[in-house]
């Protein structure tokens, strides 16, 4: 299991060890999705919405250069000189490939440095008492994360690539007995909740700070929409017709000429096929639905006579214990993610069957909120009262307004130590690289 954020009660060396394990996985993934594939494959741009594999490898040892060892350890820099190649403000992802990368093999000698030297410096800090930054070891867990989420978008461009296969996984195990017959439905009682975290330690700024919110009641599915159910939208002429798109959405899908979720076809009447890292395969219709942007989500939805629910409903969906009125970390309670409770960390390299996972289900029998699929909300992306930009507001601030929508939960894709209940993610509603899918919301008549 993948170390995740440190309990506040967490003494100075097991919050050491934590933080050293959150690193040390991080770096296996990022190794594994670059020494899958050849020296062309990690400097070309296989879409130009991602950037080279190179190019992320070299930046998460810049990322962790500028903020482990310079603004933690106080060092100089090693390659200032690379600063602005590697900073994804200053250069959008279609020009990158233009840019004097790093080769692999100084890319890796790079990070390596950078990593070697950071394990003195975690070894030498207080991680307590010095300030915000390295108060409960946060900055190395923001870097552990960092990190992780750009194993994750790696592996988007491993999805994106063309060519043969260069990963490999088992797949997640079947649906459990009486999956098939669980609920379509949960009823979410209305009242406050505690949205949000002051108390995580290594919460990000946009999860923070804790805040009431009074949420009427709702009903929300039990488990992500699937593959066939969105199959029979499509059948039922979803693409073609203008009644269940935001006009935006409309435009998009008519300009693009999209029919179906991304990867997905079929030849004629057939069955659809989908490609999924390299290996064309039947789509199987129990499976959450992937690849999916915003727009057809919201048009699924109102199809089904639904919505998608907001931020706020999917997070009390997903921690409010009724039954005690706390908020939890996870669905499941307080305890780290393990196996049993979600399909996470690239364990799996697609979705578990709807109905899986229901150890890992909330207080009210809501299944497969965290892992599995991105789920797109209804909300825009933007600050809680009493927001305060840390440690730079590139990270969250920049991107708030009605731009982007909100995502919940994390994919297979995600590792538990950037998957938590209150962890919010971001993206145009245009978007269906990215593993996302969904579940509708309904209001109590």
């Amino acid at each position: 299991m993948t170390a995740t954020g440190p309990v506040p009660s967490e003494g100075a060396e097991a919050l050491r060890q934590r933080a050293a394990d959150a690193l040390l996985a991080a770096r296996e993934r990022t190794a594994v999705l670059t020494t899958c594939v050849e020296e062309p494959d990690l400097t070309a741009q296989h879409s130009p919405l991602m950037s080279p594999l190179v190019w992320d490898l070299a930046h998460i040892g810049n990322q962790e250069e500028l903020w482990l060892l310079r603004a933690v350890g106080g060092a100089e820099a090693l390659r200032p000189d690379i600063d602005k190649v590697y900073d994804a403000f200053e250069h959008p992802r279609a020009e990158r490939p233009s840019l004097p990368l790093l080769p692999p093999a100084e890319a890796r000698n790079y990070v390596a440095d950078v990593r070697s030297r950071v394990l003195d410096v975690l070894e030498r800090t207080p991680l307590n008492g010095g300030g915000p930054l390295i108060d409960a070891g946060f900055a190395f867990g923001m870097i552990a994360q960092h990190e992780q989420q750009h194993d994750e978008t790696m592996l988007i461009t491993h999805q994106l690539r063309r060519g043969p296969a260069a990963l490999s996984a088992p797949p997640p195990p079947p649906a459990p007995a009486g999956a098939a017959a669980l609920a379509a439905e949960v009823l979410v009682p209305g009242g406050p909740f505690t949205m949000g975290t002051s108390t995580e330690p290594w919460a990000l700024d946009n999860e923070r700070p804790a805040h009431t919110r009074d949420v009427p009641a709702f009903f929300i599915d039990t488990v992500p929409v699937s593959n066939g159910a969105y199959a029979r939208f499509i059948e039922d002429g979803g693409y073609d017709d203008p009644r269940w798109w935001a006009a935006e959405g409309w435009a998009h899908i008519r300009e693009h000429g999209l029919a179906a979720p991304l990867f997905w076809h079929r030849d004629g009447g057939g069955p659809w096929l989908r490609r999924r890292f390299g290996v064309t395969e039947p789509v199987p219709e129990a499976e959450p639905v992937l690849h999916i942007s915003w727009y057809e989500a919201d048009a699924y939805a109102r199809w089904a006579g639904r919505r998608l629910p907001t931020e706020t409903e999917w997070e009390k969906a997903a921690r409010h214990d009724p039954a005690t009125g706390r908020s939890r970390r996870y669905p499941w309670g307080d305890a780290d993610p393990a196996p049993e409770h979600a399909n996470l960390g690239q364990r799996h390299l697609q979705p578990a069957p709807v109905g899986s996972y229901p150890e890992g289900a909330s207080p009210l029998g809501v299944r497969q909120l965290m892992g599995d699929v991105w789920e797109w909300t209804s909300s825009d992306f933007l600050p809680y009262p009493g927001f305060a930009a840390f440690p730079y507001r590139e990270y969250s601030q920049v991107f708030f307004g009605s731009a982007h929508k909100v995502l919940r939960g994390g994919s297979f894709a995600v590792d538990p130590v950037a998957c938590r209940g209150t962890f919010r993610n971001w993206d145009l509603p245009i978007r269906r690289q990215i593993f996302s899918g969904f579940r509708t919301a309904r209001d109590v008549a």
